[in-house]
């Protein structure tokens, strides 16, 4: 006992704690997390040395809040990767130390890495309770000379950078204190350089080779296509890397097959290989595909969302545009339609009909959270088409699957045959949509309509250069035999409405922007996306450029834009940099014009059926008020009313509450009284923007026996007057600094 006291004592003790709590901990739990690359062990040295010479033997009023500042970064990341798939922000900071944060996504799931926690919180302990065993003594901090250490870490990790960079996953090459470092420098370069030359050119950056429609190509087909219907069909999150074909036509390097079927399929129609996918979330997926335009090259409001106050451009969409020429338009998905608002949304883009889990009849094969898993969903689907092709007019049905949507949705026998619940869920996918493909083959679908299968988005692939952005779509035709089993160019989502509409030789509006598929172009073209935090532009000249979080632009020698591998051109930074982001920022404003002030209305006046109990604030979310941005210096008016249409006597129980990128807000929202029969349920509440809010939402649940209408849910951001804006600042400054 003396012995082990004694040790406890030695000075010793308490370095080799720190140093395993700041150096070993983070490198072994990056391995167990599955994150292993050099320049994520780099950066996790370089921010440990870092600390454990600027904190050793230091006092504790220093030491304690830089050693919790630390461990609730690194929870934070571990957790917020797990549940949504990217790291933590700048702006997401002052939310680091709330507990919603860094649960496991933030539903009451607890920590999806409690062992990490435990041993952060067991080490932090156990290091201040040395600190104080050991016997008081003249303090020796590590010598200064020691700093070289971390800086040569830093420096050989932005040297490597440089000359090998790596388009890893961002929490693969960096832990989070090093990013926001790595991003206050880069920001800090750009100031300097703009002091020094101020020479900013006054006028925008040209766009026009982004959102230009461009018919210029020489027509596939000699004439207007022989289809009277057109099926498109959108499978949730499929990769292009799954289809043979596309594989072998970059020489890919994913060696896996997960849809053997289809890419059976994709070789009796037109595969379009280079296929480039704008961005992430089915809503923005679904906008560029039907209303030939980019989607938001960032996190902010989904133009569809924006959609609902601009009924001239929502004419123009490609459902609006064959309702207009005589074809009935429906959309039919798996899921429930009140999430981001397709409720509302795709009625507004032309479709007569829009359909979702409700109306399905058919018994589904599994549980699934989300809604129909795609065996059951598609042969819905195959009945609702039976009931088109009986009425004598033509039809638009647009197709969304839900089963490979996160949690994954697949039958044990195919859980049992394969590594994961990801590639179960893909191949039970793969089985479904060949099975429909097939049934519509044999009942003479295909003779009369252009069918298109394509995905919303993709949910990316480990190692796998630009899975992110890769799409693919595949074109099946009456016409086939004059069209190409593979299509040359880079083209995308944007080009999709454009391309339906040569088809059938409709005019095409002046705003829709884009290629056709349906014509071979002499010249490249450019194309642009934003996946995975990465900006990346192609100059249909031969060179890919990829931005990152830090503004560093790194250029590609790419004959197109999906490809396994590119030659490494150089990096650059500052105002070239810049000029992509603005490049960006004027695409992102085609609906909105950049204006602060904002109006939706996300009531729809139809009847929903109440659940007896809540369980999860997305798949039970009455409202489809998601991922908006209201912007910095206003206020926000939110306005709801809601009625029973039907309620048993102790009526329901209703809560509203908000997000900002997946996580609960504190914001001063009333609480929503008792709904009963004759009371209907009326508020009206208002809260201040002093900083931007992006990927905000609105979160309405109710339980209760019965059924209710959501009368009005309407949200306006005006901007502040001065002298509200002056005390909003000093309220958040109170906030931060109170007074005594």
């Amino acid at each position: 006992m003396r012995v082990t006291c004694n040790w406890l004592r030695h000075p010793s003790s308490a370095l080799l704690t720190l140093s395993f709590l700041l150096l070993a901990l983070p490198l072994l739990s990056r391995y167990a997390l599955g994150w292993s690359h050099p320049y994520g062990y780099l950066s996790d040295l370089a921010i440990g040395s870092l600390l454990l010479v600027s904190l050793h033997e230091r006092a504790r009023l220093l030491s304690i809040p830089l050693l919790l500042a630390w461990c609730i970064f690194t929870l934070s990341t571990a957790e917020l990767v797990t549940a949504v798939g990217r790291m933590p922000e700048p702006a997401d900071l002052h939310y680091l130390a709330d507990a919603q944060f860094v649960s496991h996504s933030t539903q009451g799931a607890g920590l999806s890495q409690p062992l990490l926690a435990l041993t952060m919180a067991v080490l932090v302990a156990l290091y201040l309770g040395l600190r104080s065993w050991q016997a008081p003594r003249r303090t020796v901090p590590l010598s200064r000379a020691w700093l070289l250490l971390p800086f040569a870490l830093f420096a050989v990790h932005s040297i490597g950078q440089q000359f090998k960079p790596s388009e890893a996953d961002q929490w693969l090459q960096f832990n989070l204190p090093h990013k926001l470092l790595a991003g206050s420098a880069n920001n800090g370069q750009q100031y300097l350089a703009d002091w020094l030359a101020p020479d900013e050119p006054s006028s925008p950056p040209d766009i026009s080779g982004l959102n230009q429609l461009d018919l210029n190509g020489t027509p596939l087909l000699k004439q207007a296509g022989s289809a009277r219907n057109v099926l498109i069909i959108t499978l949730e999150g499929v990769t292009g890397a799954y289809i043979n074909a596309s594989r072998q036509a970059i020489g890919s390097s994913y060696a896996q097959d997960p849809m053997p079927r289809l890419s059976q399929w994709a070789e009796r129609g037109m595969l379009t290989t280079d296929y480039v996918l704008h961005g992430h979330q089915t809503i923005r997926g679904l906008y560029a595909m039907l209303c030939g335009d980019y989607n938001k090259l960032d996190t902010g409001t989904p133009k569809g969302v924006e959609l609902l106050n601009n009924p001239a451009r929502s004419g123009q969409c490609l459902p609006a545009q064959l309702r207009e020429r005589g074809l009935s338009t429906h959309f039919l998905q798996g899921a429930g339609l009140r999430f981001m608002a397709k409720d509302q949304i795709m009625p507004q883009m032309g479709f007569e009909q829009t359909l979702g889990r409700d109306w399905f009849k058919n018994k589904p094969y599994i549980e699934f959270p989300w809604g129909m898993d795609d065996k059951a969903y598609f042969e819905g689907a195959l009945g609702y088409v039976q009931q088109l092709r009986k009425k004598q007019q033509p039809w638009m049905l647009t197709l969304l699957t839900v089963g490979t949507h996160q949690p994954y949705s697949a039958p044990q026998e195919y859980l049992d045959r394969q590594p994961n619940a990801k590639l179960a869920a893909i191949a039970y996918l793969d089985d479904a949509v060949a099975d429909f493909l097939n049934a519509l083959e044999k009942q003479g679908v295909m003779k009369d309509t252009l069918v298109i299968v394509t995905s919303d988005e993709s949910h990316g692939l480990e190692n796998v250069r630009l899975a992110s952005a890769w799409g693919f779509n595949l074109l099946l035709a009456p016409e086939q035999t004059q069209l190409p089993a593979l299509k040359q160019g880079v083209y995308g989502h944007v080009d999709l409405t454009a391309s339906v509409l040569d088809y059938f030789a409709f005019p095409v509006p002046s705003n829709i922007a884009g290629r056709s598929l349906l014509r071979d172009y002499s010249t490249g073209r450019e194309i642009i996306s934003y996946t995975n935090g990465l900006l990346r532009q192609h100059d249909g000249q031969g060179t890919l450029t990829e931005c990152d979080f830090q503004s560093v632009c790194r250029r590609y020698a790419s004959p197109g834009f999906i490809a396994d591998s590119a030659r490494y051109l150089g990096r650059f930074t500052g105002k070239p940099a810049r000029l992509i982001s603005q490049r960006a920022g004027l695409l992102d404003q085609s609906l909105s014009s950049g204006e602060a002030e904002q109006h939706y209305q996300f009531a729809n006046k139809q009847p929903i059926k109440l659940n007896p109990s809540v369980s999860d604030d997305w798949a039970d979310n009455l409202v489809g008020a998601q991922y908006l941005t209201l912007a910095k210096d206003t206020q926000t008016t939110v306005t709801l009313k809601i009625r029973a249409l039907s309620m048993d006597k102790p009526g329901a129980r209703l809560h509203l509450k908000t997000k900002e990128y997946d996580r609960d807000v504190a914001l001063p929202i009333p609480e929503l009284p008792l709904l009963t029969r004759d009371k209907p349920v009326e508020i009206s509440f208002m809260f201040d923007n002093p900083a931007a809010r992006k990927a905000f939402s609105f979160h309405l649940t109710g339980q209760g026996q019965g059924a209710i209408e959501i009368v009005d849910f309407s949200v306006s951001s005006t901007p502040l007057e001065p002298e509200t804006k002056l005390l909003a600042a000093q309220e958040v400054l109170d906030e931060i600094a109170p007074t005594p």
